[in-house]
């Protein structure tokens, strides 16, 4: 089994393509080996593992699968376990996570590379949705942002919107780093009920519209959130 501090060593700080084709390939060998759903998929696609030589030929298990099974390796017991937020249906997908530093540590060192160190940003998320239903991996992500960032003004926000603009102004005129992440439909709230102009806003908007309203293609929504937003 790979050990998941060497494995963590390595595809953090992975250095080439070929160095991450072989780490990753040899994961997905492992876990061929070890979680039987995954491995009666694989076999049922004719898929030959040790032919597989690029990552980009690793099948995907169907993520109907996460709402059927327990996908986790055996010999493993999870100390998290996430669910879904049940939108399309009320048979949630469930992901069982064995090693919680791992998952922490991508949080963190995933942020730094694309955003720089949390400790500069105040976090604040608009996640009622994420909230409410709980076993949110969503959350779980924001809430160790905002452990990372300690900053005294980082929060969540149910459906205070007002409050939530009346902070982003402040922050806004403090001149300080902000990022604001929220499910789709209560952004959209937001902007509309509260519109404010925030140009050094990072803006991180997920979760799609949750029956709430109609949906949008990516491109659409984007320019409906810049717009009152700055």
């Amino acid at each position: 089994m790979p050990n998941p501090g060497k494995i963590e060593a390595q595809i953090f700080t992975v250095d080439s393509t070929e160095k991450f084709n072989e780490l990753v390939l040899e994961i997905f060998r492992f876990q061929y080996e070890n979680i039987m759903v995954y491995r009666h998929f694989v076999d049922y696609l004719q898929c030959k593992p040790r032919q597989v030589s690029h990552f980009s030929e690793i099948p995907f298990l169907p993520v109907e699968m996460f709402k059927t099974h327990k996908i986790l390796a055996r010999g493993l017991q999870s100390e998290l376990v996430f669910t879904s937020s049940g939108t399309t249906g009320k048979l949630t997908s469930r992901h069982f996570v064995a090693h919680p530093d791992l998952y922490v540590s991508s949080i963190s060192k995933g942020f730094r590379r694309f955003f720089g160190p949390p400790g500069d940003f105040v976090f604040l998320a608009l996640l009622p949705s994420y909230l409410q239903q709980g076993g949110s991996s969503l959350v779980f992500m924001a809430e160790k942002l905002m452990e990372l960032s300690g900053h005294p003004q980082n929060g969540f926000y149910l459906h205070a919107y007002e409050k939530l603009s009346a902070t982003l102004q402040k922050l806004r005129n403090d001149g300080q780093k902000t990022m604001l992440l929220g499910v789709t439909y209560a952004l959209l709230d937001l902007a509309e009920q509260f519109p404010l102009d925030f140009p050094g806003l990072y803006l991180v908007e997920t979760g799609g519209m949750k029956g709430r309203r109609k949906e949008m293609v990516r491109e659409e929504l984007h320019a409906v959130l810049k717009k009152p937003l700055g």
